[in-house]
């Protein structure tokens, strides 16, 4: 029997380095990665760049969307790497619902921190102007649920190397 799929679900707030670790990842490991950005449906993507935050009932069509394409990764072999802000828990049981086993790796940083990547960052549509809204609606990984939170101070490749170890990968 083979062993069951495996996915990343990098998590964090807008300006956490999500798509940066991610890609790295799906280097280190040679895993299919996606962001899901490209499941919110073009409704979304107007109001988040109007800054308008989204609610739950903008919310769920997407995490159902990245939850149900995971799982055909995992049907097909493919473990997975997915950016995803996954803010509140109730987001991430959604997601952990997908066939294999759903690691979360919160990329955790301060507000200042992140307020000023966001502001140096270009070709996104999230405005800083939301960045107060993702903070306040953060629920950070409690206990019980599969995964860990990294600090983003270190550089991409520590974070990724960290990330490696614990999940049991060697780190060369």
């Amino acid at each position: 029997m083979a062993p069951a799929a495996q996915h990343l679900v990098i998590m964090g707030v807008a300006g956490s380095g999500k798509t940066t670790i991610a890609n790295l990842l799906s280097k280190r490991l040679g895993w299919i990665a996606a962001e899901a950005d490209e499941f919110h449906p073009a409704v979304n993507i107007a109001k988040m760049s109007a800054g308008v935050p989204l609610d739950d009932d903008d919310r769920w069509p997407w995490l159902y969307a990245i939850r149900d394409w995971m799982g055909v990764q995992a049907e097909n072999g493919r473990c997975t790497i997915v950016t995803c802000s996954a803010l509140k828990r109730t987001y991430r049981n959604v997601l952990a619902q997908a066939a294999g086993d759903v690691t979360f790796v919160h990329l955790d940083g301060s507000a200042d921190v992140l307020a000023e990547r966001m502001k140096t960052r270009s070709g996104h549509f999230m405005p800083p102007s939301l960045l107060p809204s993702q903070l306040s609606t953060l629920e950070p990984l409690a206990p019980d649920e599969a995964g860990l939170r990294i600090e983003i101070t270190d550089s991409p490749a520590e974070i990724v190397d960290a990330i490696l170890r614990h999940l049991g990968f060697a780190v060369a």
